[in-house]
């Protein structure tokens, strides 16, 4: 998943991100409120952790815009206001959930995962594809029954192919899910890691769309094969 962190403190900025990256998301990082409506136009973010106390413009008038432009990705308040009011405020204007600072980082990734499955009309924080089942909460990928050791890399292109299952997704669209501004990005990267989900988790799973992307098809509608 791609985050956007919306948050005016340096030092909480970027031990945030640190910890984040580290734990498998991609990070973009602003420190004010335009700069976070600007790279939520520009990419397709997953979740939005957005402090209140942004200069420049308030977050509350940042969660409005987000919800207003039709961003329907999660958005999770991170803020050192803890007072009802602004909870329920928060959360009548469109915001997932509340944590408040100071945070542990565990907390932190659990809700983001919680509201990133509401928000894509997932209830459990385990589905399956096939034989194959993933733990969303661990990040654990067994197939029959097997785990099976994934990359961070490969595991989040694999969640995010099996979250749009029927779509084709293009390599730009994958890059972008999991890279932040910054990254170096192979030309190959994603076909390689392509190759070794299909090595670890069998050759049929990901069909190869020539000249448009990768997909994995609906179990009603898969293929007996895949392209190389």
């Amino acid at each position: 998943m791609r985050i956007l962190l919306a948050e005016d403190d340096p030092q909480l900025g970027r031990a945030t991100q640190i910890g984040l990256e580290q734990s498998g998301y991609a990070v973009d990082w602003v420190r004010n409120g335009e700069s976070a409506l600007t790279a939520a136009r520009l990419h397709q973010y997953g979740c939005v952790l957005l402090d209140l106390g942004l200069p420049d413009r308030d977050g509350m008038s940042v969660l409005a815009s987000l919800r207003a432009s039709a961003y329907e990705g999660a958005i999770l308040i991170v803020t050192a206001r803890d007072q009802v009011p602004d909870r329920i405020a928060g959360l009548d204007g469109g915001a997932d959930d509340f944590i408040i600072k100071p945070f542990d980082l565990d907390e932190l990734t659990a809700r983001i995962r919680s509201a990133a499955r509401r928000a894509t009309g997932r209830s459990r924080a385990t589905f399956s594809h096939g034989d194959i089942v993933i733990d969303v909460a661990d990040r654990h990928v067994r197939k029959a029954g097997v785990e099976v050791p994934l990359t961070i890399r490969e595991y989040s292109i694999l969640l995010t192919l099996i979250e749009n299952r029927g779509r084709i997704l293009s390599r730009l669209q994958l890059e972008e899910s999991l890279y932040g501004w910054g990254e170096e990005v192979e030309s190959n990267a994603i076909q390689v890691h392509i190759h070794h989900l299909r090595k670890k988790l069998g050759r049929d799973l990901i069909r190869t769309v020539h000249a448009i992307g990768y997909c994995i098809d609906k179990p009603d509608t898969a293929s007996n094969g895949a392209a190389a």
